[in-house]
């Protein structure tokens, strides 16, 4: 084998690394990119005017109207003039209530669909969560055979290590946040189960 090959092969786990980096950030934008050309024309209408509300340029907007309209009324009614709005100013607050009425649907409307955004995520962390989980006890698993295996590393039963070796079970962890202290029980007592199992296999 030449030298330059002999360079070569320490380079090889880091262009692995990032092609696996780039493969990673090109299926989030992907996954973003989809949600994207989800949305509907009068969807995204609706949330640019969701961002112009949330500045602070559309709060003066609204005192400026309300000053004006309020100083109008008071000054055409000092010069005896007919105003088109006299006070309580009723026609005013219609318009500042319909106008909330709308503001409040239009963050709505985005809310919801940020909303769902955020489940498909949590799903989707839930899942690599469980999957992590699943890998950590096989790895687990593994060390322990090796270890059982190993003629110079004496063998002795570790119960932490039997009970991280099973996979936590989702319908148990979902009963216990359901439930509460029951459903606790119920999934100590199948870990204690499952020790017990293990425990049995192990021994010759």
């Amino acid at each position: 084998m030449d030298k330059t090959s002999k360079d070569s092969l320490p380079d090889m786990p880091v262009e692995s690394e990032r092609d696996q980096i780039s493969q990673n950030i090109e299926a989030i934008l992907k996954f973003y990119t989809r949600e994207d050309q989800k949305i509907s024309h009068s969807q995204r209408v609706l949330e640019r005017i969701s961002l112009f509300i949330g500045q602070p340029v559309f709060v003066g907007a609204i005192l400026l109207f309300v000053a004006l309209w309020t100083i109008s009324n008071i000054v055409l009614h000092q010069l005896g003039l007919t105003a088109f709005d006299p006070p309580p100013f009723f026609w005013l607050q219609g318009i500042v209530g319909l106008g909330a009425l709308l503001i409040m649907t239009v963050v709505l409307t985005k809310q919801n669909r940020l909303a769902k955004l955020e489940e498909q995520r949590a799903h989707l962390d839930l899942k690599v969560t469980l999957l992590t989980e699943q890998k950590a006890a096989k790895l687990i698993d593994l060390l322990e055979e090796l270890r059982r295996d190993l003629p110079n590393v004496k063998n002795r039963h570790d119960p932490e290590a039997v009970a991280l070796q099973q996979s936590m079970s989702p319908d148990l962890v979902l009963a216990a946040l359901d439930e509460g202290g029951n459903s606790e029980e119920r999934l100590k007592q199948s870990t204690e189960t499952q020790e017990d199992m293990s425990s049995s296999q192990q021994t010759p």
